[in-house]
């Protein structure tokens, strides 16, 4: 790895982790699993940085939360997330993360809102919402569709997130944005 992609790394693994600062909204429905805005910085990562890149960044904020640095919302860390309804969703970060950036670098056409749009609704929602609900399920003993139902209160804000994802992206200049693949 060059010097410039642990920069560009680091500096969204610190994305995430300030995003963290953001109070988390705690909802009964939820099953213990907050709502924050971490889940931003993920799309972000895998929109900028790729797949490879993307999921590099957002997993080295997973493993500095998860020995014990409180980054998450509400200044949660350590090993016992793993153990926590949130752990499915934690699981998910840097695969949504390389999930969004693979599928952006695999879609064709001129439009980079729409092609950042669906990335992010792909890997930044239904990637991390499905490892969420399973997670949660697995940890609070809920069904699946009980785990599904509760997962709802999620969506809203993951699409807001997913749009904020995609404007951001279509601003930045086009070599800024994961490319697509070539062809050759």
């Amino acid at each position: 790895m060059q010097l410039r992609d642990l920069v560009r790394v680091s500096l969204f693994a610190a994305l995430v982790a300030a995003l963290g600062l953001f109070p988390r909204l705690d909802l009964p429905l939820a099953g213990g699993v907050p709502i924050t805005l971490q889940t931003l910085g993920v799309m972000l990562a895998g929109l900028f940085l790729g797949a490879r890149l993307g999921f590099t960044a957002v997993a080295l904020f997973l493993f500095v939360v998860l020995l014990g640095a409180p980054l998450l919302a509400g200044g949660r860390g350590g090993l016992g997330l793993l153990f926590s309804p949130s752990a499915g969703y934690l699981i998910g970060y840097p695969v949504g993360a390389f999930v969004t950036g693979w599928v952006l670098q695999r879609t064709n056409g001129t439009g980079v809102f729409l092609r950042a749009l669906l990335a992010c609704l792909i890997g930044g929602v239904i990637v991390i919402h499905a490892m969420g609900i399973a997670g949660l399920a697995w940890k609070t003993g809920m069904s699946l569709q009980a785990a599904l139902l509760a997962d709802l209160v999620f969506v809203p804000g993951d699409l807001l997130k997913a749009v904020a994802s995609a404007y951001l992206a279509s601003l930045m200049p086009n070599q800024t944005v994961a490319a697509p693949r070539s062809s050759s």
